[in-house]
């Protein structure tokens, strides 16, 4: 069998690079069809309807994805994707709490939408990412990918409370309840607490082999929820409404909505690639080998 040559770090180099031009494009791409076209242009109607939205949606997921990629070969893409968060929830916000009208039924309450929608896309997207991360664990033993499942059940299981936090404040005034014991919001507090358990496993199990291993396991059988979650307002009686499309949403909701969207995009993936970086680290310094002083004094 032929030797397997590894590719030259200058090479390697060249193509993270090319991958960051191209996480770069998307999302820029998508900011561009999702915010400007669809909710400035002809008055606010959007252009294409669903598939212009869906496009943007997609773009912005893949620039998510390549941004992970290179995560390791580009430390300060993650500080500036924060940032570009950050710029992106101010002008959402401000847009979506001084700019934009009060629902005709719910009034002011309404308003929570431009954080609790982007909040619940962003956590199932999270949580999504940590399945193929564990995935690809399970098939490839490469310990980079259970840095990153790490990362983004963890990212995930932070978004996913706070979506359980926002439902319940917006819950109060439309329902009468913080709490209702409803297919959406139980299927969405089985996520929280089934990934908290991964997140409670691995911190039970020292050898590194066997928490990849088993904690990969879980989150897979844990993932199945992510499917639900999503689809139980159509499966079930429910008192939380459908999910929200260009089709039943408001041209005048359209641009917060949108930059908060891409706001909380950018913040996710900024802090799955800095929690990644910090479990590589850790695992560093659980697999590297004991001193010489340590070694002389075990042998």
């Amino acid at each position: 069998m032929a030797d397997v040559v590894p590719i030259p770090d200058s090479r390697r180099r060249t193509l993270s690079a090319a991958i960051l031009i191209a996480a770069i494009a998307c999302a820029l791409g998508g900011m561009f069809l999702g915010i400007y076209l669809d909710a400035w242009l002809h008055e606010g109607q959007a252009i294409g309807g669903p598939g212009a939205a869906g496009i943007a949606a997609l773009l912005g997921i893949i620039s998510a994805v390549l941004f992970l990629s290179v995560g390791e070969e580009f430390p300060a893409a993650a500080p500036v994707l924060i940032g570009t968060a950050a710029l992106c929830l101010v002008v959402g916000s401000y847009f979506g709490l001084f700019v934009a009208p009060p629902e005709h039924f719910m009034g002011e309450v309404q308003r929570i939408m431009y954080v609790h929608v982007p909040t619940a896309w962003n956590a199932l997207l999270a949580l999504t990412f940590a399945f193929v991360c564990a995935v690809a664990s399970l098939f490839t033993s490469d310990f980079k990918w259970d840095s990153r499942m790490e990362a983004a059940i963890e990212v995930g299981v932070l978004l996913a409370f706070l979506l359980c936090c926002q439902g319940a404040i917006w819950a109060k005034p439309t329902w009468g309840v913080w709490w209702d014991w409803d297919p959406r919001l139980t299927t969405t507090a089985v996520l929280v607490f089934a990934f908290a358990g991964i997140l409670a496993l691995r911190r039970f199990v020292d050898d590194p082999v066997k928490r990849a291993v088993w904690s990969a396991v879980a989150t897979i059988i844990a993932s199945v929820d992510v499917p639900i979650v999503y689809y139980s307002v159509r499966w079930w009686n429910s008192l939380h409404q459908m999910q929200s499309s260009p089709s039943t949403v408001s041209s005048q909701f359209y641009l917060p909505l949108r930059f908060n969207a891409f706001g909380v995009l950018f913040l996710m993936t900024g802090l799955i690639m800095l929690r990644a970086r910090i479990a590589t680290q850790r695992l560093a310094t659980e697999i590297a080998p004991p001193p010489e002083e340590l070694a002389g004094e075990l042998a």
